[in-house]
């Protein structure tokens, strides 16, 4: 939604911003987790693997790698959806008189989401 002149006055604006936003907080957090269970589910492998021919262990790099990556990517998407929020909320706010909205909840909690995504990337590659 393009803001307008009466876009600056309307609260349904600002909703539908904020749902927009925490949509994404929840693809990256999903991100994030999927990401987590890929990259342990490579040591559930490995077990198995065990279990069946004890002398035959193969790395689980790959699937450390894979669930590293996606978790990096929630987190590029949490980050990124937060800026683009408070950009968006700033374009509007810029256009005219509006009622005040906070958004710092919003975005308090995608850069928690980030930090939590690079602390399991750095648990995940470091303290295996």
């Amino acid at each position: 939604m393009a803001p307008g002149p009466a876009a600056d006055k309307d609260p349904r604006v600002y909703l539908a911003a904020e749902r927009t936003f925490l949509a994404w907080i929840r693809t990256g957090l999903s991100l994030m987790g999927f990401g987590f269970v890929v990259a342990r589910f490579g040591l559930f492998l490995r077990e198995m693997e065990f279990t069946q021919h004890p002398l035959a262990l193969h790395s689980a790099r790959f699937t450390l790698w894979v669930g590293t990556a996606l978790i990096l990517i929630g987190v590029v998407v949490n980050v990124l959806s937060a800026l683009q929020h408070v950009h968006f909320v700033r374009a509007v706010r810029s256009s005219g008189e509006i009622a005040e909205r906070p958004v710092t909840m919003g975005v308090a909690i995608a850069l928690v989401l980030a930090v939590t995504g690079l602390a399991m990337t750095v648990y995940l590659v470091f303290v295996r």
